[in-house]
């Protein structure tokens, strides 16, 4: 790995994947169809810890100040815009987890909430992917982006703690397998 934002584009794989996975959720949601209510809290907590505290953690807290410190903005231009993202998403996030600790679930909250997250992140991460990392894999010099890297492995040990990583992973595995039809 050259960059730190390949670990980060690596990351964005998966929570993509947990945004098909929600996606399916709320259409099935829709056609009354069941989905289970421990299911739904588990999308919504993996995206609340991995997505958000983790992964964005990353970006906020160590990506994103090595790019001000090599001439790309904070608050203006992409980094700012992500930023402000971060926080949109953030209340998505919080709404989805309001509906589902109502009595009974508040499905149409839930359902707005999480298609206004899934369609916010889509474009967050096509934006991070195809404009932001670039400019500062083109900015922040090797060795620089070589001691991110490891600050990104501290980061997730101290955030998300040890394990934690491989047993989101079989989540988003098993979910595939019941939600988006994919077998292995």
């Amino acid at each position: 790995m050259k960059y730190a934002s390949e670990d980060l584009v690596k990351e964005h794989d998966g929570i993509l994947t947990a945004l098909d996975i929600l996606e399916s959720m709320v259409s099935r949601l829709k056609r009354n169809q069941v989905v289970e209510e421990e299911h739904l809290k588990e999308i919504v907590n993996f995206l609340k810890v991995f997505a958000d505290r983790c992964h964005h953690g990353k970006e906020e807290g160590l990506l994103f100040p090595a790019m001000e410190k090599y001439g790309i903005p904070r608050d203006s231009g992409p980094v700012g815009q992500m930023l402000r993202e971060h926080v949109e998403g953030r209340q998505y996030i919080s709404d989805m987890t309001e509906a589902l600790q109502a009595a009974g679930i508040n499905r149409d909250d839930f359902m707005a909430a999480a298609l206004n997250y899934i369609g916010l992140l889509r474009n967050h991460i096509e934006k991070e992917n195809s404009i932001l990392f670039p400019l500062g894999d083109n900015r922040i010099p090797i060795d620089i982006q070589k001691d991110l890297l490891i600050s990104f492995e501290n980061f997730e040990k101290e955030v998300m703690g040890e394990g934690v990583h491989e047993r989101f992973h079989a989540l988003l595995d098993n979910f595939e397998n019941i939600y988006l039809n994919k077998r292995e």
